[in-house]
């Protein structure tokens, strides 16, 4: 019962989540386009402090929306802020990693063929969210500094950080526990941009509007850094949505060099980001998304499966049925059954059962991609699997795929 309750509630924090960050994400989208769509309205809208306006058509009706260059004259009667949708994805986020990765089975963080870190997951916890909080601090002290006024050399240094985050956390936890890690560090840099930068800048604005005030120097400093963090926010989106899917593809995050391929698929998502950034600003730059496309094929490719030798497959000492049959029970079919031995699933994964060679062979692609090729499977190498088992398991289905 308590596999299927903690299933429930995966389930229900997991669809809030995705709720919560189709509604960030979107606004987030939304206002990036906005401004740069915004043009010089006319010189009656100028004298009323009005920056820019755009006019939109959806849903059956007309829109004029008007950006004012700090704030309006006096505080309207109703006013939208956007905050809580940042909010709702961070605290549901960080409930996930607590549930899945942290109270979960250990194989979904540890990798016992890396750091000694025990059967348990409370050190691995302690240093994920370490982590975490130091990705965070460099963060604050890089955006608040003057560095923060080189936007080029900022995101490169960003960038090189993330990648080294992303191959120290390699060395320590299984490949999906990394990369839902670089995930969360990436989604509080994201959160805390929000609740450090944007909205006390907001709330300085409302202030001194409230207050009959000229916004002075030091509001429109808070404006112009809240704007900042806005456009970070912007080029993380990709990169944050592609790892909140990625749990889904082992031969990502399950690949020896996993770290390099989220830095890879990292930099190619917030490149292609940029053609659209510059695109809303009248800028068509196609060279950006060609190249972007060109290298998620270079990648595709080299990530390829390893084919060459395949003639050599017959000649290797292939495993009997009898055996393969021992190393499913053995490595298999405590999570992969109809009904599953082990305590953290009350269902089969992914609705894959593999009791019998029958549901071997059914299967077959995707166990060779994941205890085969990537060595994802089984969890966390649990049952300690060898590398010979593998071998004689690989050979075993391209024998019996012949």
């Amino acid at each position: 019962m308590e596999a299927y309750l903690t299933e429930w509630l995966g389930l229900i924090i997991r669809w809030f989540h995705v709720i919560a960050g189709v509604a960030w994400i979107g606004a987030s989208f939304y206002f990036i386009w906005l401004d740069n769509h915004l043009r010089e309205p006319p010189e009656w809208k100028q004298a009323r402090g009005i920056k820019g306006d755009l006019w939109a058509i959806h849903g059956g009706g007309f829109y004029e929306v008007a950006k004012y260059h700090l704030g309006p004259e006096q505080m309207p009667r109703e006013l939208h802020w956007f905050k809580w949708e940042a909010y709702s994805t961070w605290l549901s986020g960080m409930a996930l990693l607590l549930l899945v990765y942290y109270l979960g089975s250990p194989g979904y963080l540890l990798d016992p063929a890396k750091a000694g870190l025990g059967a348990g997951t409370g050190t691995g916890a302690a240093l994920g969210l370490a982590s975490i909080a130091a990705m965070l601090g460099i963060y604050e002290l890089m955006i608040r500094s003057p560095l923060a006024g080189n936007g080029k050399l900022f995101g490169a240094l960003l960038y090189a950080l993330l990648v080294f985050a992303a191959w120290g956390l390699f060395q320590i936890f299984s490949g999906r526990g990394a990369f839902i890690h670089i995930g969360a560090m990436i989604g509080t840099l994201m959160v805390a941009n929000v609740f450090l930068g944007i909205m006390p800048s907001q709330r300085a604005l409302v202030s001194a509007v409230r207050e009959g005030k000229t916004p002075g120097p030091e509001v429109a400093r808070l404006a112009g850094l809240a704007k900042l963090r806005s456009t970070h926010n912007n080029y993380l989106t990709l990169p944050v949505l592609f790892i909140m899917i990625s749990n889904h593809y082992p031969m990502l995050y399950g690949h020896p060099e996993g770290w390099a391929i989220l830095a890879a698929i990292g930099f190619i998502t917030a490149f292609a980001r940029h053609y659209f950034n510059l695109k809303h600003r009248g800028i068509h730059k196609p060279g950006i998304l060609v190249l972007s496309a060109l290298l998620t094929l270079a990648l595709v490719w080299a990530l390829a499966p390893d084919n060459r030798n395949s003639d050599a497959a017959v000649e290797r000492v292939v495993a009997t049925d009898t055996e393969v049959s021992g190393l499913l029970r053995q490595h298999c079919t405590a999570c992969h059954a109809r009904e599953p031995a082990h305590p953290g699933f009350q269902a089969p994964p992914a609705g894959i059962v593999l009791e019998q060679l029958t549901d071997l062979l059914a299967h077959s692609a995707r166990v060779q991609q994941a205890a085969v090729r990537t060595h994802y499977m089984p969890l966390g190498n649990a049952s300690g699997m060898t590398e010979q088992e593998r071998t004689a398991l690989g050979g075993w289905l391209d024998n019996a795929g012949q």
